[in-house]
């Protein structure tokens, strides 16, 4: 996260004082494709209503349908976005705190790297980068940070 700085000019020399607005970096996942890459899918399907590479009905279908949250209501201007939470486990496995992203969506969605030479299991992996508008911290007692 980057708080942006402004100067304030005086006779003297000139002085940087806080800005106003905060700026926040990408979320990047590295995560296992499961066996029948659902949740590659649904990252995939995410972004194609988002990009609708063939058509625009990709789009509103998105909107109409709610395909990625069925509680949310289609004229809502961010009804393509979700909330994400991530839990931060102690060495124990234990949930140590959350992070809640706000208003996020995808951006990123890496290929898999099918490789058929290999000789012995190997569990695919990929990258997934978000934007949203903003997170909070949530501490072990669940009080916002």
């Amino acid at each position: 996260m980057t708080l942006g700085s402004a100067t304030q000019s005086t006779y003297l020399k000139d002085i940087p004082v806080p800005g106003d607005k905060l700026r926040y970096e990408d979320l990047t996942v590295n995560f296992m494709v499961d066996e029948e890459l659902e949740n590659y899918i649904q990252i995939y399907q995410w972004m194609t209503s988002l990009g609708y590479p063939q058509s625009v009905a990709q789009y509103s279908e998105l909107q109409t349908k709610n395909r990625f949250y069925p509680n949310t209501d289609g004229n809502d201007p961010y009804s393509e976005r979700s909330d994400a939470t991530l839990l931060i486990l102690s060495s124990n496995y234990q949930t140590a705190g959350k992070v809640i992203f706000k208003d996020l969506f995808p951006t990123f969605l890496s290929g898999i790297p099918f490789d058929a030479t290999l000789q012995e299991q190997q569990y695919y992996t990929a990258t997934c980068t978000f934007r949203y508008t903003i997170f909070d911290l949530i501490d072990i007692d669940g009080k916002e940070v």
